[in-house]
This record gives C-alpha cells, structure tokens and sequence, in this order.
C-alpha cells in the first residue's frame, strides 16, 4: 500500500449479483465522489458475469469473493459452508492489509462475509435494504450493523430493536435527477417515437418476462384499435422479434428493444409502465413520477415483489395484476387494469402524483453523507497504516 492509499478513505461495497443489487450502490458510489473527490471504492461481488460489466463500466474496482448463492439441496451444503468460510477469511485478511472506512452490504449473497469479515474487525457497517421485506442476508445482519438503509418505513418491523434504522429510500441513477421534460425530449429522439402519442412502457427487467411478453402479444390489436397510444417495450433477448412482429401485424406504433441503458429516459417518455415490482424499478418509477400497473414476479416464495407494490397500489400510485402464468389471463387482467386508465388522463394524473409523492430522489446523497459521517475515515485508515 503506498503512503497516499493510507489517507485515502476506502469504501468497501458487498454483493451483487443482479442489477437490483448493484444499481443502488453504484448510485451512492456516485454521490459519494461527488461528496469526496479523495474517497476509494472497490466492490466484492459475486462471479456472475453481470457484476464485471456492471462495475466495469462504472469504474469500480470489482473484486469476484468466490462465494456460492445458499443451496436447498443437502449434498451442496459442504461445498457452500466451505466457500463462505473461505470468502470470510480472505475478506479479513484482505481488511487487515487495508481497512476500509465502511463496509457497505448492497444485498444478496455476497454481501454477507465481507460485512461479517467487517464486523470481526470492528470496521464500520451498513446494509441497503431496498425491499419491504429483508433478504435472509439482510434479516441476519440487521440486529449487528451501525446502519440499515431502507426504502421503506414498514421495513422497520423486520428489525426489531435495531439501531441506525433510516428509511431514506432506494437510491436511483444520477439520470433519474435531471428534469424530466429534458429526459423527454431526449427519449423521443433516442426510441423513435411520436410526441403526439401517449406512451406506454413495458418492461420486464434486464432479462425481460415472458409472461408479460405473451400478454401484450395478445393485446397488439386492441391496443391499435384504442388510438393514441404507442408501445416502448423492453422484451428481454428472446422475445424481440415475437413481440416486434405482433405490434407491426396490428398496425400499432412500436419500439421494441431487448433493453435499454436509458432508463430515465424510458420512463421519461411514458404516461404509464407494465412493470415487474423489483425494488430498484420502484424505486425508479417514484423518482420520476410514472404511474404502473405492477405484474410482480410470481416465482418467489416470500412473493418480496408482491409486497413492494401493495407500497405503490396503497398510496394510489400503481394497480396491481397478478401475474397467473397463462397468456389469456394475462391478457384480461391486464386489459382490464390498463382500458380504464388509458381512457382516462385525470386518473392518471393523479396517480403520477402519488407516484412523486412516495420518491424519494435525494436517497443516495443522504445516506452517502451519513456514510461518511460515521466512517471516521481518516483515523481509520491510519490505523492500519
């Protein structure tokens, strides 16, 4: 370690894995530069191939732990205790040789030895926790670290008694922060469609969802039939040429992409999105104020996506479909939760507001200063110096 890496603040990030994990820790590692120009951030993440280009991409120092995800299987128990140990362990020596002024567990399995590894070494903690309801990683480590940042109050019941509880929000993307009406203009131009129209963006996440491909295939003709409306549709990989084909047989103005880096400017563009209920998408959807209807991901055994959008359906801002598998239940569930608020602009009006109302767009320049605040970064550093 040189003599200039023993002043500089070293902020540790813990997990990864998905997109969802690694967006709103990259949100703070941007406000944090902004706040310190002086301040080191490296992340221990997972081996998944998205974290490299995620963080790559970034200009974060990505370093893979080796850890495997929990297994339900008994014959891959040793194999998974084994790696965790052995991730911990690297993870204190690697604290030793530098110590970093914080470790920071952004969610999912990786986090938890490098915050564990943290805790050993009596190294400042936190963990983002952007679900209502915590993650086994997060619902172990709560009742141990100096900070748990929430997006929501309600996750304060998950952590009984537990200190350092803020419920500031998800951070979002510096993107999210500019003007919209800016973010507008430039959506138009980038997805080729008409200013005219109202838009409707649908999206699965970054691997987009069949479930919710099928059923606007379905509703290609009704929806050209209503007028008005264009399509941004983000399908996922698989699904582009299905979903780009349907929309053209029915005469509907489209834009069909596997996916998209602007974001803000997807959401900039449309009066309403067909969404997942991921944490960071709402989180996203308050920020710039987009009304939804929310087809969580049904395949979860806490149904965690269920219960982030009964915060959005609860304060008027979103309606729920839940997602039955079967195209033509899709269909007329999403028909009927869609035709009423197409048809009507003061409803969807009101709904953007309460969609504004829960944002809480200043999330990542909070807890970026709280994180230096409790960091003491400077002694910490030169005590291991």
């Amino acid at each position: 370690m040189s003599p200039s890496e023993r002043y500089r603040p070293w902020f540790v990030f813990a997990g990864g894995g998905t997109g969802g994990h690694l967006c709103p820790a990259l949100a703070i590692v941007h406000a944090l530069r902004q706040l310190d120009d002086g301040v080191d951030v490296s992340f221990l993440c997972t081996d998944r191939p998205i974290d490299r280009r995620i963080l790559g991409e970034a200009g974060v120092e990505a370093i893979p732990q080796g850890v495997r995800p929990f297994s339900t299987r008994p014959w891959r128990w040793p194999g998974f205790l084994m790696a965790w140990r052995t991730a911990i362990a690297r993870c204190r020596s690697l604290f030793r040789q530098r110590r970093p002024a914080v470790v920071i567990g952004a969610g999912g399995y990786g986090s938890d030895p490098p915050v564990r590894a943290a805790l050993a070494e009596g190294i400042p903690t936190a963990i983002l926790n952007p679900d209502l309801v915590p993650g086994r990683a997060n619902q172990r480590l709560g009742q141990r670290v100096d900070r748990i940042f929430a997006q929501w109050p309600g996750t304060a019941e998950y952590f009984p008694g537990a200190g350092g509880f803020r419920a500031w929000g998800c951070p979002v993307r510096a993107g999210f922060l500019s003007p919209r009406e800016e973010l507008r203009q430039s959506g138009f131009a980038r997805f080729g469609l008409q200013p005219h129209l109202r838009t409707l963006l649908t999206t699965g996440a970054s691997q987009g969802a069949r479930t919710i491909n099928e059923a606007m295939i379905a509703l290609a003709s009704e929806l050209a039939r209503l007028g008005g409306w264009q399509v941004l549709h983000l399908s996922g990989p698989p699904d582009v040429e299905r979903v780009q084909a349907a929309y053209q047989a029915a005469g509907l103005h489209a834009t069909v992409l596997a996916f998209t880096d602007a974001m803000p400017e997807a959401m900039a563009v449309a009066d309403l999105a067909i969404s997942r209920a991921g944490a960071s998408t709402l989180a996203e959807l308050t920020a710039i104020g987009l009304p939804s209807i929310l087809m969580p991901y049904p395949f979860h055994r806490d149904e965690h996506q269920l219960r982030n959008a009964r915060v959005l359906a609860d304060a008027g801002a979103a309606r729920i479909v839940r997602d039955r598998i079967a195209t033509a239940e899709n269909a007329a569930a999403l028909r009927s939760a869609f035709l009423p608020l197409a048809r009507d602009a003061s409803r969807l009006s009101a709904m953007a507001e309460a969609a504004r109302r829960l944002g809480r767009p200043d999330a990542a320049r909070r807890i970026s200063a709280e994180l230096l605040d409790i960091s003491h970064c400077r002694g910490a550093i030169r005590s291991a110096s």
